[in-house]
């Protein structure tokens, strides 16, 4: 029997958990608020399928029946019956407890609950729940086909069974897993990168030098594939804006106060390559 996956937001994060997922043979349900939310999410799906192809690492054959495994909807019941939730909404904490407390009362008692945040505890997440040992969280990375790292985050409760659970299905979609024991914001990566970020953001603030060039110093001096500016640009101005916010937020520690500029950035929709525009123009 086909494992049965829903993920809960069509995104740019969600529909690329929907795809990797459904290239591994899970039947994906992938549900959003709107027909068009959904239908974006699946053209993406489409296209980097199709990309894919285009370039020989999958067949157009096994993209179509992965293309095939994914299933849209707009109602919440349907992720009754799945043997794993996944959700990618909007980086607030109200929302993503709203909704795990909705679905706490859909799933299946054998169910697990994963949520892709980048930065919210997961035990503040599965407090809305009545099942805080099914509750962990699944952090890819976007570009999610492109991206082989999932950061798994282990809540207060997390159950040693659900980590594993949460482990098998991220290494199943060809994913490279490390543990999050301590259910700290932000956990390892985005507790890295954020630090790295705000510290960039508030240089290129106070005009000490350029954002090609901040990039550059990280590229050429440090290695990093991209600069931080130029990667807060790909993930979303905003959302990294969220996520320094809720782990400055929980630890107010000062390194992780995003700059004024970043908000005002967000204020004028500044938000990166979706726009066009973030610290660099596209």
């Amino acid at each position: 029997m086909a494992r049965k996956l829903a993920v809960i937001g069509a995104g740019l994060m969600g529909s690329g958990i929907a795809q990797v997922a459904a290239v591994a043979g899970w039947d994906v349900t992938l549900r959003d608020l709107t027909d068009a939310a959904l239908s974006r999410g699946r053209a993406g799906i489409e296209s980097s399928l199709a990309k894919f192809a285009a370039r020989g690492r999958l067949t157009e054959d096994d993209a179509s029946a992965a293309l095939a495994r994914v299933t849209t909807t707009t109602d919440l019941d349907a992720a009754a019956d799945a043997d794993l939730v996944v959700e990618a909404v909007f980086e607030q904490v109200e929302v993503k407890q709203e909704l795990l407390r909705t679905l706490d009362g859909l799933v299946r008692d054998t169910a697990v609950l994963a949520s892709n945040t980048s930065a919210i505890p997961i035990t503040k997440l599965a407090a809305a729940t009545g099942r805080p040992d099914r509750v962990v969280g699944t952090h890819f990375f976007s570009p999610v086909p492109m991206m082989s790292l999932c950061e798994l985050v282990r809540g207060h409760r997390t159950s040693d069974e659900t980590l594993a659970t949460a482990r098998e299905f991220a290494e199943s979609v060809g994913k490279t897993c490390i543990v999050v024991e301590r259910d700290v914001a932000g956990f390892v990566t985005t507790r890295l990168f954020a630090a790295l970020l705000t510290e960039a953001a508030r240089l290129y603030e106070a005009g000490v030098a350029s954002a090609e060039d901040i990039d550059a110093a990280c590229r050429l001096g440090f290695g990093h594939a991209m600069g931080p500016l130029a990667t807060a640009d790909l993930t979303g101005v905003d959302v990294m804006l969220h996520a320094s916010q809720n782990i400055h937020a929980e630890t107010q520690d000062g390194k992780f106060a995003p700059p004024e500029l970043m908000r005002r950035m967000v204020d004028a929709g500044d938000l990166g390559r979706k726009s066009g525009q973030g610290f660099h123009r596209y």
